[in-house]
């Protein structure tokens, strides 16, 4: 027994995965875990009863956190616009820039991936809604499997790094700090993310360019009279508006205002601009436009003005992440009303599912804080110190060797098991060492994400497995074969996917200022430049002189 009681925190996460490998729920297994080694460590006299008395007040501390609140926020947005179908008229409308371009429809999906990232922030609505309408495209003109699969699961995923994740949230929460900070931590890697994969698709264009294939030109939906494509009057609009949105910039903009409120600024008044110009060129038939110019402005600015409404007043100071999410679902509903897609059924069905996917968020906190409770009452913490303060190469060592074990258990367990149950393990170890918080959970959220294209139990995968072809079929278009999707040809396809992730971990780690960029805005204040004057007092300190 007193073997037991000293080896307890150890003996209570090797249980907990036992639990969660046999198939139990987590947030059931978190809780069940942890009251069953507190009524052993109580029978036992490692700590009284008086000890759960902490637990109401942890629990309701769950329950009026306001940051929290922005979970259900930003799943509505994500779920409504999902159901507006709003992913099929970006991966059309891109698909037809870049689709004669080789690689071109593939560079599509990772585009229209990081967008539905910053609207939607929900990886199985990404990743569906990619499958089912540019995976077919991609099979009949004779994509490579693997490139086409990795790809639409890969750029599906990134909704858990780039802003507005759920991800981030729970991450914030987890190792204490401000969601705000996050979501600006967290831009610029899940940017470089998305232009890893880009170059990736690149690099097979030119080195196997029959891998990825241009679209023939009969694909085309929007064409000229004249047979053009109509991609110069696209690029000439974006040059006019970039242009005019640069010097309104420097009319309205103060020159010493942070680069974040800076880009977000630039890219609205850019937005306005195009939208402006489009708007006056279809009610005035000014003809200056293309049809695929004027598609792209329609269906293209519209999700970037609602992104701007949800990050762009974070980043600036107007909106608190939960404030934000909120104008982002008021956004979201107005957006789908205004494509006349909104109706009380697509409502209902999404309410719902947030009502659920929030529940569940909240009863795995419930679980976790019942388990760290125990886990803190057997020493578990000042365990999981030793255990990593001790390793050798300081803080790189600490972050390597954690990057390890995230990397293999994202094999076994999903990015909310491994939020609840590691993190708040590893965030004070991090703490104590000096490392920056922003920048820990950012390197973890990236470790996660692979999670999620994990041969055998990635999501995102099983998510794909769900609308690719399992048999043979023949193609409505072009009339021939077309071979179904093997589960190999997933599996096989996430796996340069994950090469990369990898390397954007190794990135962030040892270029810190990939994340804590933001703080370079900050006001740069010298200590020795600060001067304290005390006042001089004219009056003297005689009794006589104040009567």
């Amino acid at each position: 027994m007193d073997f037991i009681l000293n080896n307890m925190p150890p003996i209570m996460f090797v249980t907990l995965i036992g639990l969660l490998l046999m198939g139990f729920p987590v947030a059931f297994s978190l809780a069940a875990n942890g009251l069953l080694y507190c009524f052993l460590g109580i029978a036992t006299g490692a700590f009284s009863f008086a000890f759960l008395q902490a637990l109401p007040e942890r629990i309701f501390g769950i329950v009026a956190n306001d940051s929290l609140l922005a979970v259900p926020f930003f799943t509505l947005m994500g779920l409504v616009l999902e159901r507006s179908k709003m992913a099929e008229d970006l991966l059309e409308t891109i698909g037809q820039i870049f689709g004669s371009l080789r690689g071109g429809l593939a560079i599509a999906v990772v585009i229209v991936g990081a967008m539905l990232a910053a609207t939607t922030g929900v990886v199985s609505a990404s990743v569906i809604s990619m499958g089912l309408i540019s995976l077919p495209i991609m099979l009949r003109y004779q994509y490579n499997r693997s490139i086409a699969t990795g790809v639409i699961a890969a750029s599906g995923a990134l909704s858990q790094i780039i802003p507005p994740s759920l991800v981030l949230i729970v991450l914030a929460d987890q190792v204490g700090t401000s969601v705000g900070n996050m979501y600006r931590g967290a831009m610029l890697p899940g940017l470089m993310l998305a232009g890893a994969y880009i170059l990736y698709i690149i690099f097979n264009a030119i080195f196997r360019p029959t891998t990825v294939p241009a679209l023939p030109d009969e694909h085309r939906i929007y064409q000229e009279p004249n047979g053009s494509r109509g991609v110069r009057s696209l690029g000439v609009l974006t040059l006019v508006s970039a242009v005019v949105a640069y010097f309104l910039d420097k009319w309205l903009m103060d020159s010493s205002a942070p680069l974040d409120q800076r880009v977000v600024t630039s890219l609205l008044l850019w937005g306005i601009v195009a939208f402006v110009f489009a708007l006056l060129n279809r009610f005035l038939k000014l003809g200056f436009l293309s049809k695929l110019a004027e598609r792209s402005v329609f269906v293209m600015i519209p999700p970037l003005f609602l992104i701007f409404l949800v990050l762009g007043t974070i980043f600036i100071g107007i909106a608190t992440p939960t404030e934000g999410g909120a104008m982002g679902a008021v956004g979201a509903i107005i957006l789908a009303t205004l494509r006349k897609r909104l109706n009380f059924d697509l409502l209902q069905q999404a309410m719902s599912t947030t009502a659920r996917i929030t529940s569940f968020c909240m009863f795995i906190l419930v679980g976790s804080t019942i388990f760290t409770l125990t886990f803190t009452g057997f020493g578990g913490q000042v365990w999981v110190e030793h255990l990593f303060s001790s390793l050798p190469g300081g803080v790189y060592g600490f972050l390597i060797v954690v990057s390890i074990v995230i990397f293999f258990l994202a094999f076994f367990l999903d990015f909310f098991e491994l939020a609840f149950i590691v993190v708040p393990l590893l965030a004070p170890v991090a703490q104590s060492m000096g490392i920056d918080l922003v920048w820990f959970g950012i390197l973890i959220a990236i470790n996660m994400q692979t999670s999620f294209i994990h041969p055998p139990f990635g999501f995102a995968l099983f998510y794909l497995r769900s609308v690719a072809p399992k048999a043979d079929y023949i193609d409505s278009v072009t009339g021939k074969l077309i071979k179904r999707i093997s589960t190999g040809d997933i599996y096989k396809g996430a796996i340069a996917f994950i090469v990369i992730q990898l390397l954007m971990v190794l990135i962030v780690m040892f270029i810190p200022s990939v994340v804590t960029h933001y703080k370079d805005d900050a006001p740069k204040i010298d200590p020795n430049t600060i001067q304290i004057e005390q006042p001089v007092n004219d009056y003297n300190t005689d009794a006589g002189d104040f009567f």
